[in-house]
């Protein structure tokens, strides 16, 4: 096993990071805890997320400089000059949406109290220089030393939530097949919540790929994973559909019904795992709900029944229901794509 999977290449990042900080700082004869303190909170996920929010942190961290001076040199080292340095940096942070920049502004401010005795304004400016010195180091240890690449808990998530969704497409079906009360926060809430976290995993590749690229088989790999997880979102969103579908005045036949069931436990288990998706098999069952579907239709343009919707809620499940089998094709055709790559 890698040194990186075993501790974490965020960790190894960070300890690095802390060691060319402390040592710069080392050299040209400065406290290295400010700058310290501020390598650790600067190290984000991606390059990009740390260049963008080193640009809002810095000013904080002035900030947090500036009042600790003045509040130190009106009430020396004390509990007011504490409480006066905090609650102000924290204020002006707020009021000029310096939010990213809060922690390290407040920490700076605190801890500078305890350090200043003379010198006022010098030990201002050996801050900002701390405090720049902390920032660079911090940013390019995450530019230059293991680049993050999410590409495959990116492919690992999605076949995760893939999976989860099968059964959650299984537990909806047998609910609305027997006519069973069914609710949002045990079917489709847990699946958004899975569906966000991923959905931040590419943002945070794709942030990433401006300052290292995917190029070959990775980007070919990320390239269909978006597409996958565009797929499982649509797959949610017909589920959405579906629990929001009056399930009154809705009567199934006994062939009606088995033919559901079973096609939806395979789809599930396709879903679950891609052994046991037989693509055959799923473009039979396709077809055998796509004439059920029509035949469903006539018969009830025939009896010219009224429904509130106007749509009949069984044609609406049914449609909802093979809109989720033509994705879960396009879900499989995707993922052909990446295991050719891998």
């Amino acid at each position: 096993m890698k040194i990186t999977q075993l501790i974490g290449s965020r960790l190894i990042k960070t300890a690095v990071a802390i060691f060319i900080t402390a040592w710069v700082c080392e050299l040209v004869g400065w406290p290295p805890v400010f700058a310290v303190i501020t390598a650790i909170v600067t190290l984000e996920p991606t390059v990009s997320e740390s260049i963008k929010k080193g640009f809002i942190r810095f000013p904080a961290s002035a900030i947090g400089s500036a009042y600790a001076v003045l509040f130190i040199a009106l009430f020396g080292n004390s509990p007011i000059t504490y409480t006066l340095a905090a609650f102000f940096t924290i204020a002006t942070c707020v009021t000029f949406r310096l939010h990213a920049g809060l922690l390290v502004a407040t920490l700076t401010a605190v801890a500078m109290v305890e350090v200043i005795h003379n010198n006022f304004l010098i030990s201002f400016f050996i801050r900002l220089g701390t405090t720049t010195i902390g920032l660079i180091v911090s940013t390019a240890v995450n530019m230059f030393i293991l680049p993050p690449d999410y590409t495959k808990d990116i492919v690992t998530h999605i076949r995760r939530l893939n999976k989860q969704t099968g059964k959650n497409i299984e537990k909806l079906f047998q609910l609305i097949l027997n006519e069973n009360e069914v609710r949002d926060a045990d079917i489709v809430t847990p699946l958004h919540t899975a569906s966000t976290k991923v959905g931040r995993l590419i943002q945070f590749q794709e942030d990433e790929s401006k300052y290292h690229p995917l190029v070959g088989h990775e980007k070919h790999i990320f390239q269909h994973a978006q597409q996958q997880m565009i797929t499982i979102r649509m797959i949610h969103y017909h589920m959405d559909n579906l629990l929001h579908t009056s399930l009154e005045n809705v009567s199934w036949s006994q062939d009606e019904r088995s033919v559901i069931l079973q096609s939806v436990e395979e789809l599930a288990e396709g879903m679950k795992s891609k052994k046991y998706f037989d693509q055959e098999k799923h473009k039979k069952q396709l077809k055998q709900l796509t004439n059920m579907f029509w035949e469903d239709s006539e018969e009830i343009t025939k009896s010219k029944e009224q429904h509130p919707t106007h749509f009949p809620p069984k044609l609406i499940i049914l449609y909802e229901l093979l809109s989720i089998f033509e994705l879960v094709t396009r879900f499989y055709q995707n993922e052909s794509e990446i295991e050719k790559s891998v």
